[in-house]
């Protein structure tokens, strides 16, 4: 239900949502978070993405949600699914393309030990958009990869640390790139997060990079995701013809976390914690 108070927008046109509305982004959040929490025993080698598609979408229907990607833009599917230097909107059921650090069998999305894969979920709830994405490993992953894991996992928390009234984005950005790049790996560039709540996507742009002190204030109502992009090798990224898939340009390992949080009196509320305590995969 709306709140029934006069919406309030800052300078920067940024929605300040009121207490009450804090509780249909917990259960928009929370669902997203447990059909991530579902699928993760079926992320095996040999299972397709567009299987693991097909069972998000059951996972949503079942639960009498809406997915908030099928139909926008045109995309036809209930997640993204972005395996090695995919960085971010990888099409579930779509050919894998070889990155450089293995083989597969051209034109099948058909999963092979060893593979990273993030999973992003947006689901809407009463009218709530609960948004998130973490990281997933089909059988043993190689030890570089399980640090970039690692590393984006601490860099998106650390993120989340820095927010609280009166911090600005620019501390977010900053502490999330002080931080990877501390560890030797790169943020990318070229996406970001962003607000939400009624809406998939509205103001302000959240950059994982950046300068402390910059950029508008944190307020208390603001909701927003923080879903840093971090690569082993260089920042740069291309789309591919499908006008979707965003990979790294030297083909480098990548890996995406993201939570939706909001702004509290005091600090921070994420509102898509794993209710199964599976957010991270090892």
């Amino acid at each position: 239900m709306d709140s029934g108070q006069p919406q309030r927008i800052t300078k920067d046109g940024i929605h300040l949502h009121a207490p009450e509305d804090f509780a249909g982004m917990h259960k928009a959040g929370r669902l997203a978070a447990t059909i991530l929490d579902r699928v993760a025993p079926e992320v095996v080698p040999g299972q397709t993405t567009g299987k693991l598609d097909q069972l998000i979408q059951g996972m949503v229907e079942e639960a009498g949600a809406t997915s908030a990607t099928i139909g926008y833009r045109g995309y036809q599917h209930a997640s993204c699914i972005s395996l090695n230097h995919v960085v971010c909107h990888g099409i579930p059921g779509a050919p894998i393309p070889p990155s450089k650090y293995e083989k597969r069998p051209r034109g099948n999305d058909m999963l092979v030990d060893g593979d990273i894969l993030n999973i992003d979920v947006t689901v809407v709830v009463d009218g709530w958009f609960g948004d998130t994405s973490r990281m997933f490993v089909a059988g043993t992953p190689k030890p570089f990869a399980q640090r970039l894991i690692q590393v984006t996992h601490d860099a998106l928390m650390i993120g989340i640390e820095a927010v609280r009234p009166g911090n600005t984005f620019g501390d977010i950005g900053a502490a999330i790139q002080s931080f990877a790049e501390g560890q030797r790996m790169s943020v990318v560039r070229d996406f970001c997060g962003h607000g939400l709540g009624r809406v998939f996507h509205a103001p302000p742009n959240v950059l994982h990079y950046g300068r402390a002190g910059t950029g508008p204030m944190l307020e208390e109502g603001m909701f927003f995701t923080i879903e840093p992009m971090l690569n082993l090798g260089r920042p740069e990224t291309k789309v591919l013809a499908d006008d979707w898939t965003a990979i790294t340009r030297d083909k480098a390992l990548s890996a995406q976390f993201e939570h939706s949080v909001g702004v509290t009196a005091d600090g921070v509320d994420i509102f898509t914690l794993s209710p199964a305590g599976k957010f991270h995969p090892t």
